[in-house]
């Protein structure tokens, strides 16, 4: 990730970045969850990242999940830039925070974290010394009075900063990318006894790498059926922003398979397998700012591992960076920025013409899909619940769903129906309920309140707003109902 330097001030054009919002607000048929555009995914909660790093200046990177399995509850990692934050987030409506583990070393825009074995592994670039944090997940179950400052249970020192982490656990191997060791390529690092972390060597010939994936493959091309397969994208190691393919089956020999390049390339910056490790989805960073293309996805056909081929490229309505994407099942979840979380349905990745088709999507930062750095950084989508995590670089954790999975009981759903009419409003817009109305709170597209009022108590009231420069307001009710208002 390029960090920009407007990211402090932009940030200020959204709304609720120092609240907590505990209530399940559903994106509703005017394709809002309270103050965020959402396409068939509803707002579970947020925390905010001055609740989760301490600090005023802090923002979010990476994030993870762990579900532990002798309990069943799940839990957000949230990566930020002094540390990182442990959510119990098992009732998604009312999450919990349930502590922080700083950062071993200094504070930087890029941390991030995995999971193996009920274990965290967790890296950060450019902040010297700081190694390889290990952290015991299972103390996150006798949390009694949060929020605690945890310790690390062992640091792997042997290779200062890295940029990213990546695990695959069924042969109990990390591969720490862009360290301070092997020219930044992939550092091999046995974890199969999480707090005794081992170095078991490197690959350095194809320089630096930004992100990668490993897999134990079990893809068309038989040649490789078993073994362990490593894809980099490197970003612009050498000029070259290529793709490249490894074995690191053996960690003492890790061979070249093959290289990938793309037209108009510019950043291979993170990829993720199709499920039958068929299909290589890639995004590249700065294409759209350099170029100016729209959100632009490249996929490769990985069926002959020694020749991969460009098989299409996808290309979105809106202009917005592409940052890291997973995919589930058939679908494929891309934290896209200050486009939000967007959802594909990939079930025609083989179409050359039309690979990919927006199903849905939750957009944290409302204020436009433009270019910039900020908004969603990464997006977690693998617990078993369907509960899904957004980190936003600015605002903190989202817990999301999709819509109408999860139920609230009638009387929550009974106190949510407040409604503002008409809206837009070109008069003072009436807000009405079939509950009370107890406290009313008007904040303007820069963060600011810009009206106030307590102690209402009424089923209706009128907002006495209609002087106020025209555009976007946040209505925020009873302290926790959020309602986009526009005034035109």
């Amino acid at each position: 990730m390029k960090k920009s330097l407007l990211t402090t001030l932009i940030i200020l054009t959204f709304l609720l970045s120092h609240l907590h919002v505990h209530s399940q607000t559903p994106c509703d048929g005017t394709g809002f969850a309270g103050a965020y555009p959402c396409k068939n995914y509803d707002l579970m909660a947020t925390i905010d990242i001055a609740t989760l790093s301490g600090s005023n200046t802090a923002e979010g990177s990476d994030i993870w999940g762990w579900t532990d399995s002798t309990t069943n509850k799940e839990y957000a990692l949230v990566a930020m830039t002094n540390g990182t934050a442990f959510v119990d987030i098992s009732d998604p409506v009312n999450p919990i925070y349930l502590g922080r583990l700083d950062t071993n070393a200094g504070s930087n825009f890029w941390r991030d974290v995995k999971v193996y074995n009920n274990h965290a592994f967790i890296v950060a670039d450019q902040v010297g010394a700081h190694g390889m944090q290990v952290f015991d997940l299972t103390k996150l179950r006798n949390v009694t009075s949060p929020p605690q400052t945890f310790r690390s249970d062992a640091v792997f020192t042997d290779i200062g900063s890295c940029h990213n982490i990546v695990i695959n656990e069924s042969s109990s191997y990390a591969y720490l990318v862009g360290c301070n060791a092997f020219s930044g390529g992939p550092v091999f690092v046995d974890i199969s006894d999480p707090k005794n972390p081992v170095a078991a060597g490197g690959y350095s010939a194809e320089g630096y790498t930004h992100d990668a994936q490993v897999i134990t493959y079990n893809g068309p091309d038989t040649d490789y059926s078993g073994r362990e397969i490593l894809i980099a994208s490197n970003g612009n190691s050498g000029g070259s922003n290529d793709v490249v393919i490894l074995d690191v089956t053996d960690k003492s020999s890790p061979t070249f398979i093959s290289k990938i390049s793309y037209p108009n390339a510019r950043y291979a910056h993170q990829g993720w397998f199709t499920e039958d490790h068929r299909y290589f989805i890639l995004g590249d960073e700065l294409d759209e700012q350099n170029i100016g293309t729209n959100t632009r996805t490249i996929i490769f056909d990985l069926v002959n591992l020694d020749m991969p081929v460009q098989s299409s490229i996808f290309t979105a309505t809106h202009q917005a960076i592409d940052h890291n994407g997973y995919v589930k099942g058939d679908e494929y979840f891309m934290a896209n920025y200050r486009a939000g979380m967007r959802v594909f349905d990939i079930s025609n990745i083989s179409n050359i013409t039309r690979p990919m088709s927006e199903i849905g999507y939750f957009d944290t930062f409302p204020t436009n899909n433009s270019t910039g750095f900020n908004g969603a950084w990464s997006v977690y989508p693998y617990f078993p619940s369907g509960n899904i995590i957004i980190n936003d670089i600015e605002q903190g954790l989202f817990i999301v769903r999709k819509s109408g999975t999860l139920s609230v009981p009638d009387q929550q759903i009974t106190s949510n129906k407040f409604t503002i009419y008409p809206n837009p409003a070109d008069r003072a817009p009436v807000i009405s309920s079939n509950t009370n109305i107890e406290s009313i709170e008007v904040f303007n597209i820069l963060g600011k309140k810009v009206y106030q009022k307590k102690n209402i108590n009424r089923t209706d009231f009128v907002l006495p707003i209609n002087n106020q420069a025209k555009g976007i307001y946040l209505v925020k009710i009873n302290g926790a109902i959020g309602k986009k208002l526009i005034i035109k």
